[in-house]
């Protein structure tokens, strides 16, 4: 028998795996172990890149997806070791992490099942690794946010025990199946997980009913590890929602079914909990849909009162208020079926087919509908209307509030690390045309280092002071080279640094990938030939071309006769005189407002055409840095559509203005 089995169950995130099995590896030096790795039926080539890289890791690759409770069952079927671990593949551990464990195991016989403290990316804690059975009265304060409101009132925070402290070891009801460690023996006695739950849900049950076999669960604080959490759904095509919330359903008809009032309270609690998940997912949708409601009523209206005249009084009021209902409602469906409200973005574009087809089908009900058919002229009225209004909050909504928008932003990225890997890491993080990454510098393990050069970048600190590096440098993305630093001391600078907005994030061991809280970014060089660039689609071209005319005529007419008098009396020639005088430039199609700052490049791709500002102006690069700037103009036409110039002109302005 070995001293542990190590089982995780894969389904597409081969690189978090990686990482996982090297944090191991390093935890587990002073133990005898076995690594299982169960393979869901994945499409990434998991199978093969496994094979490749551990033939001392036991493989089981299933031929379908058989769910999470299942795969990890195949495991401990034929695991050895003397004690059991169950780790998501999107964790990675500290060194100390088994050693901790198992001495805790030692001193407290009671203990049938414990997990560690869960860490979320950013530093703060996983507040599913201990909680309390979802009974009546705990999911009532849950959904109804009453555990939220009053964090540290052990009445009303009892599922997530907010109120205990989470740098204490204690008994719990149940801990996150991300991180579940247990006595060979105990698995004997209760058996593995109820394969009734596909996912989620499995690691309540099985906390229940190691319980019920007498044994009890703990929290364990001394260790961590960190969770990047629902990767794995990312990648499928499960409606996790519903598993969840499905999954809770058969939790309690199997454990706290012990009354018809206990089912029904609990029943409701779990569906108005998935009905607000539900509403969370699409929020932006919802609200799309509640706002074009509202302007297209106010359209009606306005067109209504715009139009009154001797010969028309206005709607009869038998038919308010629904004649100013109705059409939006009407609007909106059409809207809807076009494409107009999607789970994560506000489309103009869409909104606009939406209102044209709009404006033909409510023109035509008039005809079936007489009784309403009062004025064709305040439909085409609130037509104008809407599609002014429509676009207008869209605009609002996404440039200044930054709703429903991408993240295209120059971000700036700090790396741990100072060896010949950790330079090459960097280079490629500038070399990377999928993510825009302005390397700040790095840190070091030793104070000797720090105000060196290193591979061309700058050594601002060591990992003592890096959270006062982060705040003065603004930087937003941590990324700690693997081969630099220890997982010990990365541990140290996330817990540390978890009051801070800032991502972690940890690069492969061949530094080909990063693995962080929202995605995989693979740092492989990408054959530019081959990358689709938005700028040279004729979709994107004709968007471009329209956005430009009307922008440069709206200018001409309201701002251009003041700015050029300006200039010519008062000799005014700021950076955004110098835009305002550029507009004939844009109206004949030599340049576009947003583009690259030239025209020529040394790839000899086409990037657009040559724009009076652009990212190379937002982002504050130094006009000598050629490299970078041809870079943020590869990136620019790889991703221009009319949002990211909206927002890059937006950025421009508050640059001029406010900075």
């Amino acid at each position: 028998m070995v001293d542990i089995s190590i089982i995780t169950v894969n389904y597409n995130v081969k690189e978090f795996v990686l990482n996982l099995i090297y944090s191991l590896k390093k935890a587990l030096a002073n133990f005898s172990y076995e690594i299982i790795v169960v393979d869901n039926a994945s499409l990434d080539g998991s199978v093969e890149f496994l094979q490749e890289k551990f033939n001392d890791v036991t493989l089981i690759a299933n031929k379908i997806n058989v769910g999470f409770g299942k795969a990890n069952n195949q495991a401990l079927e034929i695991a050895k070791g003397e004690y059991l671990l169950l780790i998501n593949p999107d964790a990675i551990v500290r060194e100390d992490t088994f050693e901790k464990m198992i001495s805790f195991f030692k001193r407290t016989k009671e203990a049938g099942l414990a997990g560690c403290k869960v860490l979320n990316p950013n530093g703060t804690l996983q507040l599913a690794c201990r909680r309390g059975f979802p009974g009546p009265w705990t999911s009532f304060t849950k959904v109804t946010g009453l555990s939220t409101i009053f964090p540290k009132s052990k009445i009303f925070a009892k599922y997530n025990l907010t109120y205990l402290d989470e740098n204490k070891t204690y008994e719990v009801d149940a801990i996150s199946g991300s991180f579940m460690m247990l006595k060979k023996e105990v698995y004997k006695k209760v058996g593995g997980f109820d394969p009734d739950f596909f996912m989620y849900g499995e690691d309540l049950d099985f906390c229940y009913r190691i319980q019920k076999a007498g044994y009890k669960v703990y929290y364990v604080h001394d260790t961590e590890v960190i969770h990047y959490k629902g990767e794995s759904t990312k990648r499928s095509s499960i409606d996790e929602t519903k598993m969840f919330y499905d999954a809770m359903q058969i939790f309690v008809k199997k454990h706290l079914s012990t009354s018809f009032l206990v089912t029904f309270v609990l029943g409701i609690a779990i569906n108005l909990r998935k009905f607000l998940a539900f509403l969370n997912i699409y929020k932006i949708s919802f609200l799309s849909i509640f706002i074009d409601l509202l302007f297209y009523s106010g359209g009606v209206y306005i067109a209504e009162q715009f139009y009154k005249n001797e010969h028309w009084i206005g709607f009869p009021e038998i038919y308010k208020p629904a004649i100013y209902f109705v059409p939006s409602i009407v609007q909106v469906l059409i809207s809807l079926f076009s494409g107009a409200y999607p789970k994560k973005s506000f489309l103009i574009l869409k909104s606009w087919l939406g209102l044209i087809i709009g404006l033909f089908v409510i023109t035509s009900l008039t005809f079936f509908f007489k009784q309403y058919a009062f004025s064709r002229a305040v439909v085409l009225i609130t037509f104008l209307i809407s599609l002014l209004s429509f676009s207008l909050w869209r605009i609002i909504l996404k440039v200044f509030f930054k709703i429903g928008v991408g993240e295209n932003k120059n971000t700036k990225t700090l790396i741990v690390g100072t060896s010949e890997k950790a330079a090459i890491l960097g280079h490629k993080l500038k070399d990377n045309l999928m993510i825009l990454n302005n390397v700040v510098g790095l840190i070091s393990v030793t104070h000797k280092d720090i105000g060196n050069e290193k591979n061309g970048f700058r050594v601002l600190g060591t990992i003592e002071n890096i959270k006062k590096i982060i705040l003065d440098n603004k930087v937003e993305k941590v990324i700690f080279s693997s081969d630099d630093i220890s997982f010990e001391k990365i541990f140290a600078v996330v817990s540390s640094c978890r009051d801070v907005n800032v991502d972690f994030l940890v690069s492969g061991e061949e530094h080909d990938y990063l693995v962080g809280k929202s995605s995989i970014t693979v740092l492989k060089d990408v054959p530019l030939l081959k990358v689709h660039y938005n700028i040279s689609s004729w979709f994107h071209k004709f968007t471009k071309r329209t956005f430009d005319i009307v922008t440069a005529l709206l200018i001409l007419l309201l701002l251009y006769p003041f700015i050029y008098l300006a200039n010519k009396l008062f000799k005014i020639n700021t950076f955004f005189v110098k835009m305002i005088l550029s507009v004939w430039d844009v109206l004949l199609g030599k340049k576009s407002f947003v583009g690259p700052k030239n025209d020529k490049n040394t790839i000899g791709l086409y990037l657009g055409k040559q724009g009076i500002t652009g990212l190379w102006f937002t982002e504050s690069i130094d006009e000598k840095d050629i490299k970078e700037i041809e870079k943020l103009d590869l990136f620019y036409a790889k991703n221009q559509n009319m949002w990211l110039d909206i927002e890059i002109i937006g950025k421009t302005l508050s640059k001029i203005f406010i900075n």
